[in-house]
């Protein structure tokens, strides 16, 4: 996941902006189908449902996230990532704009 940009790939113009603007990403499809949102995370703390599994990659800057309501907080930083599963939550709480990518999974 460590690649520093995508190829080939379709992007939505229309950015998906979540919280009041504290979320902004943009969706990207790959020939294969398999889609990631790609966006910026301004500060706050913010929860995320998940229908499908994801593993969001922390691009730049620095973030605390714990999986599902009773879960440990974890710090993470640029090109690091953290997975959670579908049919689930996550918790963020950013204090400087993070950067990331979201890769979604079909399993």
């Amino acid at each position: 996941m460590g690649n520093s940009q995508f190829d080939h790939v379709s992007v939505a113009k229309k950015a998906n902006i979540y919280f009041d603007g504290k979320c902004i990403s943009h969706n990207l499809v790959f020939p294969d189908q398999t889609r990631k949102t790609l966006g910026v995370i301004m500060p706050g703390t913010l929860t995320f449902g998940t229908d499908a599994p994801e593993v969001m990659e922390i691009v730049q800057g620095k973030c605390r996230a714990r999986i599902g309501p009773d879960g440990e907080w974890k710090t993470y930083g640029g090109g690091q990532q953290f997975r959670v599963p579908g049919q689930s939550s996550f918790e963020i709480e950013v204090s400087e704009p993070v950067h990331y990518v979201c890769h979604f999974s079909n399993q």
